[in-house]
């Protein structure tokens, strides 16, 4: 990485248990970063049928989905509905009302937004690994 490059807005946090994913998502998120959040999600996808995950978003600054192609979306979807159980969020805007774009509606996972960071860990069962 070049030191002018821009820093990716998508950032994997190790969890404590092998089924438990969790990123955080900080500033503008480009379609590189999209297409690296799907990537990892697809990793997790292939190790496990069913995963817990957890979002922390941090000084959100828009997400460029027109630059994402319909079809890399529509599958995300897809895999996401297949493959997440639950879905804890943290952080600025709360899209779990209104499912940001990313899922359908009546979607089989459960969805919660937390204020507290601690308390969505605990819905997941789950801890950071520099907390373990």
């Amino acid at each position: 990485m070049h030191p002018l490059d821009p820093v990716p807005a998508v950032r994997r946090i190790e969890t404590d248990r092998p089924d438990a994913f969790a990123f955080e998502i900080a500033g503008h998120v480009t379609s590189a970063d999209v297409e690296n959040l799907y990537g990892l999600l697809e990793a997790a996808y292939a190790l496990h049928d069913r995963i817990d995950l957890l979002v922390r978003i941090v000084d959100y600054d828009g997400i460029d989905w027109s630059e994402v192609s319909d079809e890399t979306v529509e599958i995300g979807k897809e895999h996401a509905i297949a493959h997440v159980r639950r879905c804890a969020a943290i952080g600025s805007p709360d899209w779990t009302t209104r499912l940001g774009g990313f899922f359908a509606p009546a979607i089989p996972i459960e969805l919660k937004h937390f204020e507290n960071e601690a308390d969505a860990w605990d819905w997941i069962e789950a801890k950071p690994v520099e907390d373990a």
